[in-house]
C-alpha cells in the first residue's frame, strides 16, 4: 500500500467519567478539510451474495466476543502496552513497546507501574499489527534483579545486519549505586530472539534509552536521569565512547524524561516528555549536532485532559509520511499506570517547525470495508445525540460502542477501503429496544446513499445484514446516521 499524506481525523476529549467520552473539548473540532486519497490496496473479494433484487434482513443472536482488532487508537487491545518505540526495518513498522500488567500481591508495587516483560509488534499497513510474543522477560536477564517488574521504556535499532534492544530495568548488583541500569540485547532479526548481554552498559544510570545513528555512521546513546544525557556510542553498539553530557538549555523547570532524537534536513529533533505543569506533554528542541546545544521549540502534543499522568513517545518517517507514536490510558480510566499505546500523523510547517498533533480515535492507515469497522472510533461526530461508551465496563479490552440518542445524530469515519470489486452485503452489529433505522452515506452526510437498514427491537446484541446495499469501490468516508427518536447502540458495521 502507497500511502500519501494522511488526513488529521476530528477526535473526541476525554472521558466524562470512567465510561463516557463527551463531545468537544481536549481535540475539540475544526474546520473540515478535504480527505486525500491513498494509493491501490488489494481488498477481499466478496465470498456471498443474495439472491437479485430482494433485499433481506438476517438477525443472529450472539454472545458478545472479546475483540483482538489491531487497528485506530488504541493499537492493541488485548493487552496494555505503553512507551512505544516504533522503527522502520524493510517495508515493515515495528513497535518495542514497554508491558504494563495490573499490579497483583506478589507482583510489583501496588498503584505503580508493573512491567515484567517485552512483545514486539509490527505492521506494513499501519492497520494490521501482528504480536510476535515476547522477546525479553526480567527473569532471563543475567543483571536485572528477579522479580523487579521494572523492564520499563526500550528502544531497538538496526546496524551492520544485527539488531540491537536496549532497556533499563533494576540491577541486581546494586555495589554501583542504586537505581536503574541500563543494557543491550541482541538479535539477528527484529522480532528475535534476543539475547541480553551479561552486565548492563558502563557509566549509564537512568531510565528511557533512545539510539540514534547519524548519517557519518556515529551511533549515540540518550536517556533521563532528571536530566537528559547523552552520549556516544563505540561501533559495537554495546559500549559508550564517550563520557556522557547533559543536554543543554532544554527546559529547567519539571520533569524531563524519555529522550527521542531523530533528524530531518540537517536539523536536530531531540522530544521529551516534560511536567511543564502537573502531568506530562510532549516537547522538543532543536539544534545543529547530535549533542546539542539545544533550543526550546514547541510543544508537540498537549497534556491529557483525562489526567494520565505520563506520555511517551517515537517519531519517524513511513512511505513519506511522518507519524508520533505514544501512549494514553484507554483501556484503563481509573488507573493511568496501565496505557495503551496509539499513532497520528505529524506534519511539518515550511520552516521546520513541528505542528501540534491533536490525538484522535481513528488513528491513520485505511481500514478495509471487509473488516469490522469500529465506527466508535470515529473521525468526526455530531455535536448532540452520539456518545461513545465501553461495551462492558468490567471487561474494557472488548472495546467500545456508539450510542446515538436523538433522530439525526451521527458519526463519520475516513478512509475506509471498498477494494475493487463489488461488494453485495451490509452487516451491522447493533441493538435497541424499540425498532430502529439507520442509515449509511459515503462522502459526506448528505452524501450517496449506501444503505437504509432496519433494525429490529432486542435487548440482545444482533447482526442485522441487508444484502440491498448500494456499496462503492475504492476509498471512501463513511457516514453512520440514526434515523430514530429512541436510542440506538452500534458496535460496527462490516461489507461483504
Amino acid at each position: 500500500m502507497r500511502l500519501q499524506r494522511v488526513w488529521e481525523p476530528f477526535s473526541s476529549t476525554g472521558p466524562k467519567d470512567s465510561n463516557t467520552i463527551k463531545l468537544s473539548g481536549w481535540w475539540g473540532h475544526q474546520p473540515r478539510r478535504s480527505t486525500p486519497k491513498f494509493g491501490p490496496i488489494n481488498c477481499q473479494n466478496s465470498i456471498s451474495m443474495e439472491k437479485r433484487g430482494i433485499f433481506t434482513i438476517l438477525i443472529v443472536i450472539l454472545a458478545l466476543a472479546e475483540k483482538s482488532v489491531f487497528a485506530q487508537n488504541p493499537l492493541i487491545m488485548n493487552q496494555y502496552t505503553a512507551d512505544p518505540s516504533a522503527r522502520v526495518f524493510g517495508a515493515r513498522i515495528y513497535v518495542y513497546p514497554s508491558h504494563d500488567i495490573p499490579p497483583a500481591p506478589g507482583k510489583g508495587r501496588a498503584n505503580w507501574f508493573v512491567m515484567e516483560d517485552y512483545h514486539v509488534f509490527s505492521s506494513d499497513n499501519l492497520t494490521d499489527w501482528t504480536d510476535h510474543g515476547m522477546i525479553i522477560h526480567q527473569n532471563k536477564v543475567p543483571w536485572v534483579k528477579p522479580e523487579s517488574y521494572s523492564m520499563w521504556a526500550p528502544d531497538c535499532i538496526k546496524r551492520n545486519g544485527k539488531y540491537y534492544f536496549y532497556f533499563p530495568s533494576t540491577p541486581a548488583d546494586t555495589t554501583q549505586g542504586r537505581g536503574f541500569a541500563i543494557g543491550v540485547a541482541v538479535a539477528d532479526q527484529p522480532t528475535g530472539p534476543f539475547i541480553p548481554q551479561s552486565s548492563p552498559i558502563k557509566n549509564v544510570k537512568g531510565i528511557d534509552p533512545n539510539v540514534f545513528i547519524d548519517k557519518d555512521g556515529q551511533a549515540y546513546l540518550y536517556w533521563s536521569q532528571g536530566n537528559i544525557y547523552g552520549a556516544k556510542l563505540k561501533d559495537n553498539m554495546l559500549e559508550l565512547a564517550s563520557e556522557p553530557v547533559v543536554l543543554q538549555e532544554l527546559p529547567n523547570k519539571g520533569l524531563k524524561e524519555g529522550p527521542y532524537l531523530f533528524e530531518r534536513k540537517g536539523i536536530y529533533y531531540m522530544t521529551y516528555p516534560h511536567v511543564e505543569n502537573k502531568i506530562e506533554r510532549l516537547e522538543y528542541a532543536v539544534g545543529n549536532s547530535p549533542l546539542g546545544p539545544f533550543k526550546f521549540s514547541g510543544v508537540i502534543m498537549d497534556e491529557s485532559p483525562s489526567g494520565c499522568w505520563t506520555n511517551h513517545h517515537s517519531i519517524i518517517n513511513f512511505k513519506n509520511q511522518w507519524y508520533l507514536f505514544y501512549h494514553h490510558n484507554d483501556l484503563s480510566p481509573n488507573f493511568d499506570k496501565n496505557r495503551s499505546i496509539r499513532a497520528d500523523s505529524l506534519f511539518f510547517n515550511s520552516d521546520g517547525s513541528i505542528r501540534k498533533v491533536k490525538p484522535t480515535l481513528r488513528g491513520v492507515g485505511l481500514t478495509k470495508g471487509t473488516k469490522e469497522i469500529e465506527i466508535d472510533r470515529y473521525s468526526d461526530l455530531s455535536r448532540e445525540g452520539a456518545v461513545v461508551d465501553f461495551l462492558d465496563t468490567t471487561q474494557r479490552m472488548k472495546g467500545w460502542k456508539v450510542t446515538f440518542t436523538r433522530n439525526g445524530a451521527w458519526v463519520s469515519y475516513n478512509s475506509v477501503d471498498f477494494g475493487k470489486t463489488d461488494l453485495k452485503k451490509l452487516l451491522i452489529k447493533a441493538t435497541s429496544h424499540i425498532p430502529a433505522s439507520v442509515e449509511i452515506r459515503s462522502g459526506k452526510i448528505d452524501g450517496k446513499l449506501i444503505d437504509r437498514i432496519n433494525l429490529p427491537a432486542s435487548k440482545d446484541w444482533n447482526i442485522a445484514v441487508s444484502a440491498k446495499a448500494k456499496i462503492p469501490v475504492g476509498v471512501h468516508d463513511l457516514f453512520i446516521i440514526s434515523k430514530s427518536k429512541e436510542p440506538v447502540e452500534i458496535d460496527w458495521v462490516k461489507f461483504e
